[in-house]
Formats: structure tokens, sequence, C-alpha cells
């Protein structure tokens, strides 16, 4: 399920703010996906933090975080037997909070895992929930769920509807996964949900389809056009679900670093090289590298590369009270200098 390494950064550095929450108790965290790059490091803040108690971690491997707070319960959510017994630990160790991590982080050419993983994953997540009366749920989402479109505003809202690409398999399911929480999230239930929406996570540690995408010795884009982007430090991404979990906010926040980029500017600080092709010849030759695997460029990607897809964070700013260290410029810079010291180290170590 992890597609993404521990970070050696600084990841407390960016969460090392005065959080309070509303209740005095101390938590019990459960975490799925916790051996995810967000689920190890999440775990490593809450083991420092006095007001957690606990940390229940699930996921198909032990997470090499966790501590003297961690419990570790192997867990497949895709198992048909996963909501009896998420729904058992939930009870047994009287979890007041899950984070739900246990979705991809990138698109996947097993796409009937990755539906399942997805909707029916999520599905018993929530199922368990309900049954034990947990309180509290913090999931992770996308702002790219909004869609890259040419009649997109210049900043997109929490308001806006969701007009990713549904035929797309990766964003028809985190769509999927978004319709099961908003149904979750009805008022009248009792129940804290915390989505966070987050533009692409980037920096020295995370692998994803969007890094990927920028490592590429020659990056293809869409000719005659130059998207602005937006991206969040991993950093950041950390220290939003932290807060997330010390505060009880319920809604939907929309969460990115400071500023964007073109697209152009992105690849040249990385030292790239554009590959501008016609949309017309764009499409198949993504598609074809990723069926071969001969390529990282999902045609996931291919809206984006062409209009913007820019989110509004003035409400994670202001109820939230997430405010990221890292603009995207920075983020963008430390992925750019660890990619330098990579291809250092593997140029060292490649015969003479």
């Amino acid at each position: 399920m992890s597609e993404e390494r521990t970070s050696p950064h600084s990841i407390r550095r960016a969460a090392a703010s005065d959080i309070t929450r509303v209740s005095g108790k101390r938590r019990v965290v459960a975490i799925t996906g916790a051996a995810t790059f967000l689920g190890l490091n999440l775990i490593g803040l809450l083991e420092d933090d006095p007001r957690v108690a606990k940390i229940i971690c699930l996921d198909r491997t032990a997470p090499p975080t966790a501590g003297t707070k961690s419990r570790f319960y192997e867990l497949d959510l895709v198992h048909p037997t996963a909501e009896e017994r998420l729904a058992e630990v939930f009870g047994a160790e009287a979890v007041d909070t899950v984070v739900h991590l246990g979705l991809l982080e990138s698109p996947s050419r097993e796409t009937s895992y990755s539906h399942e993983l997805e909707g029916v994953g999520t599905m018993q997540v929530l199922n368990a929930c309900r049954r034990a009366r947990t309180h509290k749920l913090v999931v992770r989402s996308f702002t790219w769920l909004y869609g890259a479109r040419a009649t997109n505003p210049a900043f997109l809202s929490e308001k806006h509807s969701l007009r990713a690409l549904g035929t797309d398999p990766f964003f028809q399911d985190k769509l999927a996964v978004e319709e099961q929480l908003l149904r979750f999230r009805q008022p009248g239930q009792g129940r804290v949900v915390t989505v966070l929406r987050t533009a692409p996570i980037i920096g020295p540690s995370v692998d994803n389809f969007v890094s990927r995408y920028l490592r590429l010795a020659r990056v293809p884009t869409v000719l005659g056009f130059d998207p602005l982007w937006q991206f969040l430090h991993e950093a950041d991404a950390v220290a939003a679900l932290k807060l997330a979990v010390d505060r009880d906010v319920p809604g939907v926040f929309n969460l990115a670093s400071e500023g964007v980029l073109p697209l152009s500017m992105a690849i040249r600080s990385l030292g790239r090289a554009r590959l501008p092709l016609p949309r017309r010849l764009l499409r198949p030759t993504l598609g074809a590298l990723w069926l071969t695997k001969r390529g990282d460029a999902s045609p996931t990607l291919l809206d984006y590369l062409q209009y913007a897809c820019v989110a509004d964070t003035t409400l994670a700013s202001s109820r939230l009270g997430f405010v990221p260290v890292f603009s995207s410029r920075e983020a963008l810079s430390d992925f750019a200098g660890a990619e330098q010291l990579r291809e250092a180290k593997l140029l060292s170590e490649s015969p003479a």
C-alpha cells in the first residue's frame, strides 16, 4: 500500500506550533495505511505528543516509526472480514479518532485492486466507525478532484463541484470515496469528520506520480499550454494531519503551499527539458508508455498539463488554523535538491 518513503527531513519543524483542541481527554488515534509516507510520519509526531495516549497502527506491514505508544494490527482493507476486525479493534482499544490513510497516492495499473481498496476499503472503515461509535474521522483527499478545466476560476474553493475526469480510474475511485464521506458526515450524526484535500505533495522524500513525472529526463507537456501548478511540502502535509487530529474542526479543507508556478518553471527549476507534444499525440503516447510500463507519466496527468487547477486555501487558514511553513517554490526547491543528491550518488556508484 505504501508508495512513499519515510522523510529524513524536518517533519517535526513544520508541526511545531501551539496546537489546542476542544477536549482535554487524551486521544486514542487509529491510523489506516500506517505504513504509508503520511502514516509513518504522523505516527512519529503522535508518539511525541503527551496528549495522545495510544496509537493504533493498521496496515499490511508494521510501521518502523512505531514507538512505545503504538500497537500494530495487521490488516488488509480489501479482506472481507476487515470491517469486523476494524470494529473489534476500535471498540477494544477505545479509539476516539480514526485517520484514514489507507488510500492510493498514485494511479495504479492494477485497477481492480485499486477499486477494491478505495471503494470497499473505505466502506469497511466507515462501517466500522459507525459500529464502534467512533467520534472522529480524518481523511486525506486531493485538490485535483476539482478537475483541470479551461473554465476554472483563478482559485477553486471548497464550494466548487468536483469535476475531475470521471472516466479515469484513479479519479473515479477518489470521487467515489468523497461520495461516501459526504453521506458519512451528514449533520446530526454526532461525528467530527475532517477531509483534507491536498495539492500535489512534494519534497525531498516523497515518491508519487507527480514527483515521478517531474523527474523524467524529458518531461512531456501539451504544446502551447503552460498551466499554473501549486504544491504542498511533505512536512506541511504531515503537520496538517496532526493539526486535524488535535483540533475538532469538521468540514472539507483545501491545503496547499503559498504561491503558484507555471509548469514550465517547475520543470526548468529541476534542470529538466520539456517535450512539448500536441494533445492528440500526447494522450496515446502517455497511454502506451503507461500500459507497457516504459514510463511513469500516467495518463491521469493529461488535463493538468493543459489547464490549471489551483485551490483556495482561505478556509483552512481561518477555520483549521493551518499555515504552511513552505511555499510552493520552496517545496519544489527541496525536491530539486534531493534529486541532485540522488543523481550525484548514482553517478558516483556507477562503474567507470
